[in-house]
């Protein structure tokens, strides 16, 4: 076994990831006009989208039917083994099949083509000969043709496997954006999970009601300490007579006031408030929440309403229940 230093290894990964680097900047010039013919048949699907290939190919194809299941666009994957032994009939007429081959003459999957073409299903093919078999026999043929894989021998299927799996998301992507593909449909697809959680709503995890810490511009400070200890949330909203929020008190406001001297029992809140608080709209998601506090390094949110009118409290704790740190 040959012993390598740290600077052969590290350089040996770089180049790896140098060769691979190469693959996609010159897949991303190689897009052409057969892209864009094949976004139009996907974006035309009543039916599934279903990807199939074999072997390093196959793991790709199930990765990228994931992706487009996930971003609004319905996909299954069909192995092309089982398809010739009676999972053929998961294709529909209006379903459109997607075949990833390197080589185009996958045996498997040739010997499904004539029933597609009888059932008049699309065939888009994502290949590196764009003369094969399979090739010829597709409505599309997107060329995926490498310089060289990362494999020392060039034999290992690794820029080759890179560039299929980065042209599968920008396949769906674009998919994606073209429907219109909205965050809230996002959320309701992955219900599980870190993304589940940080696609829930702020209303659904806020405080609302008595929860809420409220004073008045026109109160003391003594009672919007009482106010902030009362409810536990390290700080109170500032509303003017009107019931619009004008500002918000925070314990780093209330040490503030006491470095300068200010009478506590007396002192009015108006001169204590920072104005203009951070907020965030009812409907906004968790994650959204979470990354303003993060920017203003901040640990509390107030919650509008579509009036911009107080309708919520949201506190870092409340995220961190959720499980989203």
């Amino acid at each position: 076994m040959k012993l390598l230093n740290e600077k052969e290894i590290l350089n040996i990964a770089k180049r790896t990831i140098d060769i691979e680097l190469e693959t996609l900047f010159d897949l991303k010039e190689s897009l052409d006009h057969s892209f864009i013919k094949a976004v139009e048949i996907l974006y035309h699907c009543k039916g599934k989208v279903i990807f199939t290939g074999i072997g390093k190919s196959g793991h790709i194809a199930r990765k990228i039917s994931s992706t487009f299941s996930s971003t609004g666009t319905p996909s299954i994957f069909l192995h092309p083994a089982e398809a010739i032994h009676g999972d053929l009939g998961i294709i529909d007429k209006e379903d459109v099949l997607v075949i990833i081959s390197n080589s185009g003459e996958t045996e498997e999957i040739i010997n499904i083509i004539p029933y597609l073409k009888f059932l008049n299903v699309p065939i888009i093919c994502i290949t590196g000969n764009i003369n094969s078999t399979i090739a010829q026999k597709s409505d599309v043929v997107i060329d995926i043709k490498i310089k060289r894989e990362a494999c020392p021998f060039n034999l290992a299927p690794t820029s080759s496997t890179t560039a299929i799996l980065v042209l599968g998301d920008a396949l769906a992507i674009t998919l994606m954006e073209l429907k219109g593909f909205t965050k809230e449909q996002f959320a309701k697809l992955h219900p599980g999970g870190l993304i589940g959680k940080r696609l829930k709503k702020v209303m659904d995890i806020m405080h609302s009601g008595d929860r809420i810490p409220i004073v008045y511009e026109d109160m003391t400070m003594k009672e919007a300490i009482i106010e902030i200890t009362s409810k536990g949330f390290g700080a109170t909203a500032v509303l003017d007579k009107n019931q619009n929020l004008i500002g918000i008190i925070t314990d780093g406001d209330l040490r503030r006031y006491i470095e300068k001297g200010n009478d506590l029992n007396n002192g009015s809140v108006k001169n204590a408030m920072t104005r203009n608080p951070k907020t965030i709209k009812y409907n906004e998601t968790v994650g959204d929440a979470l990354n303003l506090m993060e920017k203003y390094k901040i640990t509390v949110l107030l919650v509008l309403d579509d009036n911009n009118k107080l309708i919520g409290i949201l506190h870092l704790h409340d995220i961190l229940r959720e499980g989203i740190l």
